[in-house]
């Protein structure tokens, strides 16, 4: 679990103090941020105002000058672009008309610009009202513990929970936008960008890292049975997974990379969570993606159909915490219990994924700490190293929570991602079925 810190320097003293002005600072920033953000708001009522005013003139052939009036002069006085400012507008005036208690919290200093920016991303796709105040209820006591970017990932899937008819619509018309562009860079170097469903990236991404450890493996083979040194290969797993990319597109197999038959073998694997009533086609509760969020339901079933075996996953019924793991034929039963319900390092704030992480004991076992899902937890090597080698301390409170302590004697609470992202059974069943329209009961001509 650590050890006790030993402070003959007044260092954690003196960084309590610092931690203290730096908390107290970013609220107050937060406050400025919520003071602009209304200022924007109010902008972009005078936007609707001015083109009221020229319809009513019989103006109509020039309908967004009162915008680009607006947005110009805003962007001259702030050093931005038009567009910059007219994004910013869009983005108060939808906090302002559709998210009071999201901005109640911003304006109090309780959460940051990261945080308002992610519960409104995710939360313009709830469609109903009394949805979108559950679906604040959910996301503002989450982002009381969360960063902007785990908070994301929590805003989606509990978004898809509350109004998965709209979510799904959405994701629809997302997938028709799908495409590929190029971006140059500097120094002889250009960026592909594929935008694609979901479990197509992360399938992708885990098969070209499945094939450039192969592939370093091989090399290290090579180097270590024939000692010539023309074939250590020096690239990082990055540098690998970019050359493999290049070598499947270009040749449609990894022909410059190690053996073809031997990465060709390899699928991209993603880890799938679908609530078994979806499963059957008796509810609508949407599919997750492992370290995205909600996918539509035909392609989760696909996944399902193709998948050459199921975990099953039990949850508690009121927290959605993970409570077991088990297969008809069992294999490392724990580890995949552990993936299940961690999802990622469980320092707070870290997104790294388990694969990457180490299964650590949170009392070592050395010290008679079990080997049990109470007593484990995934770490990356970063965040195991500062949990065995500074003054950092955890204990595990039940249900897969942990409590981290600090130098300075502040606690940090991670929960598993399953019980943040839960959405109370009873919130569930009372929605009703709810037609769907765009954010805000006004929304901006922008």
């Amino acid at each position: 679990m650590g050890h006790t810190p030993i402070d003959p320097t007044g260092t954690w003293s003196a960084l309590d103090d610092v931690v203290t002005r730096v908390v107290d600072t970013r609220a107050e920033i937060a406050r400025l941020q919520a003071q602009e953000s209304g200022l924007l708001a109010e902008a972009a009522d005078l936007v609707m105002v001015r083109t009221a005013s020229r319809r009513e003139a019989g103006k109509r052939w020039d309908t967004d000058l009162a915008l680009r009036e607006v947005t110009s002069e805003l962007g001259a006085a702030m050093r931005l672009s038009d567009r910059a400012v007219q994004a910013r507008m869009a983005s108060a005036s939808t906090l302002d008309q559709s998210f009071p208690a999201t901005r109640a919290a911003f304006e109090a200093g309780e959460i940051d610009a990261g945080h308002v920016s992610a519960i409104i991303d995710a939360g313009c796709s709830v469609a109903h009202g009394d949805l979108r105040a559950q679906y604040e209820q959910l996301l503002l006591e989450a982002a009381r513990f969360e960063t902007p970017t785990r908070l994301r990932s929590i805003a989606r899937v509990v978004a898809a929970r509350l109004d998965p008819e709209s979510v799904s619509d959405q994701q629809q018309r997302a997938r028709e936008r799908r495409h590929i562009r190029v971006i140059n860079l500097d120094d002889d170097m250009a960026r592909v960008m594929a935008d694609v469903s979901a479990a197509h990236a992360h399938a992708i991404h885990d098969r070209l890292t499945q094939m450039g450890r192969d592939v370093r493996e091989a090399r290290a083979d090579a180097e270590a049975d024939d000692g010539d040194a023309c074939v250590v290969d020096t690239r990082t797993l990055d540098e690998i997974r970019a050359d493999i990319f290049v070598d499947m597109l270009l040749t449609a197999a990894p022909t410059g990379h190690g053996e073809g038959d031997t990465l060709g073998a390899i699928r991209g694997r993603v880890q799938v969570t679908i609530p078994v009533l979806t499963a059957a086609g008796l509810a609508n509760e949407p599919a997750l993606l492992a370290g995205y969020g909600p996918i539509d339901r035909d392609t989760a079933a696909r996944l399902a159909a193709g998948a050459p075996g199921w975990d099953r996953v039990m949850t508690h019924p009121h927290t959605g915490a993970p409570l077991a793991v088990d297969r008809y034929h069992p294999s490392a039963e724990l580890r995949r219990f552990l993936s299940v319900r961690d999802e990622r390092c469980r320092f707070p704030g870290c997104i790294q994924r388990p694969w990457r992480c180490d299964l650590d004991h949170t009392v070592d076992a050395a010290y008679g700490g079990p080997t049990s899902a109470e007593n484990l937890a995934h770490l990356c090597r970063r965040h195991h190293t500062v949990k065995h080698a500074s003054a950092w301390t955890v204990e595990q409170l039940g249900g897969g929570i942990l409590k981290w302590t600090s130098p300075t004697a502040r606690n940090y609470l991670d929960r598993p991602p399953g019980v943040v992202q839960f959405v109370p059974s009873d919130m569930l069943n009372a929605r009703g079925s709810v037609p769907h329209h765009d954010c805000g009961a006004d929304p901006p001509p922008f």
